[in-house]
């Protein structure tokens, strides 16, 4: 079934679009990406594959996915792993997350991150304790950082943003600009929410935060409102 996915995913293979891919996301040598090979598929034309295949494939299946070098064979595995999570009973969502957690090296680069984890895990840790995601954001691999951050989407649409907060301020020091990013992103959904308690925060951390990490968490705010807390960056 493995070899039935992967060759719908080739016939709609795009040379040129593969291309784009390879600089869109970084995989030249030092770069994030680096090493990453694209068959360049779209998201939706992966999704399109994947569901095909959602209720016929194994976690030994999924392995073999998630394991290869090209992008959207480990994209593939990520949205099926969340199509069977959807649907699953409490004691297979856990086997699903399990595989989630022994696999991040190959959740290596941020469209895999931030389509499958708040999906899985945040979704798995909504009534639980969430010590693993404050170990993933204190670890030095970067992609495990960005699911510890990304993962508290799915606490945000509840309303629950204490976690969020607080791995924010574990990752307000981090020194990748996808970090940053990811950061003021959460930040921002909760300022959607409650803007009072986002700028208690910014109130606390703004003069400590990276530049990016703020505009993307004030972009929701007003012209002279975000001029405001940008002026309080420390030059």
């Amino acid at each position: 079934m493995v070899k039935k996915l992967t060759k719908d995913l080739e016939k709609l293979a795009d040379k040129e679009k593969a291309n784009v891919y390879q600089r869109f996301f970084k995989t030249g040598k030092g770069e994030y990406g680096e090493g990453d090979k694209f068959l360049g598929l779209t998201v939706p034309q992966v999704r399109i594959v994947s569901k095909k295949y959602a209720n016929e494939l194994t976690l030994s299946d999924l392995k073999k996915l998630i394991e290869n070098k090209i992008h959207e064979y480990r994209l593939s595995a990520l949205l099926i792993l969340r199509f069977q999570y959807e649907k699953a009973v409490e004691k297979t969502k856990e086997k699903i997350v399990n595989f989630y957690l022994k696999n991040t090296s190959f959740i290596n680069n941020w469209d895999l991150v931030d389509l499958s984890c708040q999906y899985i895990l945040g979704n798995w840790l909504l009534n639980k304790t969430r010590k693993i995601l404050y170990n993933l954001a204190k670890s030095k691999n970067l992609w495990e950082r960005r699911i510890a951050i990304v993962s508290t989407f799915e606490f945000i649409r509840n309303h629950q943003f204490k976690d969020t907060l607080k791995i924010a301020e574990v990752l307000l020091n981090d020194k990748h600009d996808l970090i940053h990013k990811a950061v003021g992103w959460m930040l921002r959904e909760v300022g959607k929410r409650d803007k009072k308690l986002l700028k208690i925060f910014l109130d606390e951390h703004c003069q400590k935060m990276p530049r990016v990490m703020l505009r993307y968490a004030i972009e929701n705010f007003g012209k002279k409102e975000k001029e405001k807390w940008q002026s309080k960056i420390k030059k």
